[in-house]
């Protein structure tokens, strides 16, 4: 992977503030690579290996459904205040990061 591609996401995760959701579609649009949010799911799942720590648990899918397998997700959400609908997904209407 692009290293300048790396960097580019996870800044832009980190921009992220408490309590907000971006989408994987919506990082890659703001990175310029619209077609690439499977691209950032990629980085976002191995963000360990790139140091620090980023708020990645802030991004979702364009349902606003949560990363499968990932626990951790919904809880680290809900402390910010995040609240899920009845099908687990997060509202987007309501939760979104607009940039």
């Amino acid at each position: 992977m692009n290293p300048e591609v790396i960097k580019l996401v996870l800044a832009l995760v980190d921009e992220i503030p408490a309590g907000r959701v971006a989408t994987y579609g919506q990082i890659a649009c703001l990175i310029d690579r619209p077609k690439n949010a499977r691209l950032v799911g990629k980085i976002l799942s191995q963000s360990e290996l790139y140091g620090g720590k980023h708020p990645c648990h802030r991004v979702v899918n364009a349902s606003g459904r949560l990363a499968p397998g990932w626990e951790d997700q919904r809880h680290l959400l809900w402390a910010e205040g995040v609240d899920l609908k009845a099908n687990g997904c997060v509202d987007l209407k309501c939760y979104q990061w607009e940039r």
